[in-house]
């Protein structure tokens, strides 16, 4: 219940306080996405094909679920600049603001993905064989869509107040509680897929509770207090979140049209290609998840230091981030060369499957290390309240330059050539955004340390555009 010293001159402190609960939640994330397509493709006989079905529905679930992080990532920067000013109000209306936004999106999100869901499944790689079990595993977990979006977008504000393992046991209580009833659900009362996203959707609702007790609790920092909605709060969440919810839904929209190419160039072995895909994913999953809870987790002390002009913190948290960053993308890239044939034991047994992933996973890492830089300036920059670079940056990276290779590289080079589309994409986006760091970073800092008005106004009935 003791929160973090955003202010702290303690910045390598503060910031290892703020990430390493951040990594470790992102993992367990991971790791109970991984546990329940362990559990399906471990299934006697059918295993295989509710994998592959699985599989399909995950980039749809990913996309579902960003929802969470347009409002959450959007509103957490601007939620720690109003406590670096000491506006506590402030900081509650964007709360109540932020919990109104994710309620309407969760509700209007999981009606679209039910109404159309098959053919969103049949056009994100779906066969006639898989379509069963995606279709099963999709209707559950977009049903119980409103737990998973309003919990993940609620808990970054836990954060931005410095309750770093608070948030982190918000995703370790639905994760513990996923590993426990998946067996349950897909063995002994045999329920395949639909068992899992039973599994899945009951612990998103353990940990939405949990967000909530928290936020009303009287000892918690910034309450959780129900307020008419402001149209230009909501606005100002959004222009912040567009940056990281790209990020995060556009992963869903290249795994969709990777599947689809994989599908097409792929003949008859398509559904195989989608199987070693599902796996690949699951893996590289596990290095960009923990590396974005290290570039999102840390945006609370540049947050709430931007707001009380705290430069140089700024500048030497910036530098504890990148190299945060790089030591753990080298140690993942170390670590994916022995762990890679392990890793795809646990999904398949399977031995066409099996080398085509270890393939796979090493191609994936290709780009890893150069990654970093990536995730730690364009997360960096939105959390100094720059959504207009971030959002270049990230449409660059991932609609310009992964999607046009996951397109166009099949069809000169084959079906195998669709896992190359990663490394080219990472290391390009590195390049392009440490170079706009670096012009820009500067300039902000001198704007906002010579700045006369204050980022976010106290009158609540003439909120600002910037509120």
């Amino acid at each position: 219940m003791k929160a973090i010293d955003l202010g702290s001159k303690k910045v390598l402190f503060t910031v290892f306080k703020l990430t390493l609960p951040a990594m470790l939640a992102q993992f367990i994330s991971v790791l109970y996405s991984i546990v329940d397509r362990m559990y399906v493709g471990n299934i006697a006989v059918i295993g295989k094909d509710v994998l592959a079905g699985v599989g399909v529905c995950a980039p749809v679930s990913t996309l579902i679920n960003s929802f969470a992080f347009l409002i959450g990532l959007g509103g957490a920067p601007l939620f720690a600049m109003s406590l670096g000013e000491g506006k506590q109000e402030n900081a509650k209306k964007i709360l109540s603001n932020a919990l109104a936004a994710l309620a309407v999106l969760a509700v209007a999100v999981a009606a679209a993905a039910i109404a159309f869901r098959r053919p969103l499944l049949m056009t994100f790689g779906a066969s006639e064989r898989t379509y069963i079990y995606a279709e099963r595993y999709l209707t559950v977990c977009a049903a119980g869509a409103v737990f998973p979006i309003t919990a993940k977008g609620l808990n970054q504000s836990i954060i931005a107040q410095g309750y770093a393992g608070i948030g982190m046991a918000t995703t370790a209580i639905g994760a513990a509680a996923n590993i426990a009833l998946d067996p349950l659900f897909i063995f002994v009362f045999d329920m395949d897929a639909q068992g899992a996203a039973i599994a899945t959707v009951l612990s998103q609702f353990l940990s939405f509770v949990f967000v909530l007790t928290f936020l009303r609790l009287k000892n918690t920092k910034i309450r959780l207090v129900i307020r008419k909605p402001s149209a230009k709060i909501v606005g100002r969440i959004v222009k912040l979140g567009i940056s990281p919810f790209l990020i995060i839904a556009t992963d869903s929209v290249i795994v969709i049209v990777a599947n689809a190419m994989l599908k097409k160039y792929g003949g008859a072995d398509g559904d195989m290609w989608i199987t070693v895909s599902t796996i690949v994913q699951a893996f590289f999953s596990i290095v960009t998840m923990p590396l974005l809870g290290i570039s999102t987790g840390s945006q609370p002390v540049l947050s709430y230091n931007y707001g009380a002009k705290n430069i140089a913190l700024i500048k030497k948290a910036e530098k504890i981030i990148l190299s945060m960053c790089l030591v753990f993308t080298s140690v993942m890239f170390a670590i994916s060369f022995p762990a890679a044939r392990p890793f795809v034991s646990l999904f398949t047994a399977d031995t066409q499957i099996a080398q085509k992933s270890v393939w796979g996973i090493r191609v994936f890492m290709i780009g890893t290390i150069p990654l970093s830089f990536q995730y730690a300036f364009v997360d960096g920059l939105t959390a100094l309240g720059q959504p207009q670079y971030s959002i270049v940056l990230s449409f660059a990276r991932k609609v310009v330059v992964y999607l046009g290779c996951t397109i166009l590289l099949p069809v000169f080079f084959g079906v195998q050539s669709v896992f190359y589309a990663e490394p080219v994409c990472d290391i390009f986006s590195s390049l392009l955004s440490t170079a706009v760091f670096l012009i820009v970073f500067p300039k902000v800092l001198r704007k906002r340390l010579s700045a006369q008005k204050d980022l976010l106004p106290t009158d609540a009935s003439a909120p600002s555009e910037n509120t």
